[in-house]
């Protein structure tokens, strides 16, 4: 029975050891790069592929107007923009991620392709929402499949930050671990997608007029929104330092006046 225990115990120690183990991290940036860079490729060879007017429609459906004839494929460019955003705003929380990553783990590493895994479902996401977006019930539930796809994707980036929190003496640099410089902008960062896409997946479920237009509007408008926080907050913590300071020149003036005085001019 002892031996039993002690095998067992052995081999838990090995499967957690074997778990947080090093992983190459410029390995690990340059496979994300490459499933990033062919899934914005995939995207815009849809749109190369079926979202171009044919000349002779042009021709005799909009009068030779190549602008009216690109205005009626407008829901499908919307979607390849919406879908691009979110792809670029995922890379990049995805490199901020790893700057701050100074030692790469196995766990780490699989959790980075959980979420490629989704990533790669996001031209499927586009095709979904650009090929329904006028037919009410499909288009809904297109949006949920997006949203489910986008959720997963960030919420495995989520996950990363929160293995790498958990030994962070050893894989974050100090500005991201707790009390650090960038800690709540990288929380902020990574909890940005996994809430909104939960927000729109709700809202579907609420309101039957949420439209894939008002879908990929959000997704485009999301990464500046998400800037304007930023440089918002900025602003207000300079002007906050400036002012704390401001008043401690003031109490420091005040004690050396103080100090200046002779005791019978501080009692009266």
């Amino acid at each position: 029975g002892q031996r039993e225990e002690e095998e067992e115990h052995h081999s838990l120690e090995t499967f957690t050891f074997y778990l947080s183990e090093p992983l190459s991290k410029e390995r690990v940036e340059a496979f994300s790069d490459g499933v990033y860079a062919i899934v914005a490729t995939l995207l815009i060879l849809d749109i190369c592929e079926d979202n171009v007017p044919d000349p002779g429609e042009v021709e005799e459906k909009f009068h030779g107007s190549l602008l009216e004839a690109l205005r009626e494929y407008g829901p499908n460019y919307l979607a390849y923009f919406g879908s691009f955003v979110t792809i670029g705003l995922l890379w990049f929380v995805h490199h901020s991620l790893f700057l701050y990553v100074t030692k790469a783990t196995r766990l780490m590493g699989l959790l980075n392709i959980l979420s490629l895994a989704f990533i790669g479902g996001l031209p499927l996401a586009y095709q979904l929402t650009s090929e329904f977006a006028e037919k009410s019930h499909n288009e809904i539930e297109a949006i949920q499949v997006s949203c489910v796809i986008t959720f997963f994707a960030s919420i495995f980036q989520f996950a990363i930050w929160t293995t790498a929190l958990l030994h962070e003496r050893e894989t974050l640099h100090p500005f991201a671990r707790y009390g650090g410089k960038e800690h709540a902008f990288m929380f902020a960062k990574l909890a940005l997608y996994p809430c909104v896409s939960l927000g729109a997946f709700f809202l579907t479920c609420l309101l039957s007029e949420f439209s894939t237009a008002i879908f990929h509007l959000m997704q485009i408008v999301i990464p500046f929104a998400f800037l304007a926080l930023r440089i918002f907050v900025r602003i207000s913590l300079t002007v906050i330092k400036s002012m704390m300071s401001l008043s401690r020149r003031k109490v420091v003036l005040l004690e050396e006046e103080e100090a200046c005085l002779s005791p019978t001019e501080t009692l009266s």
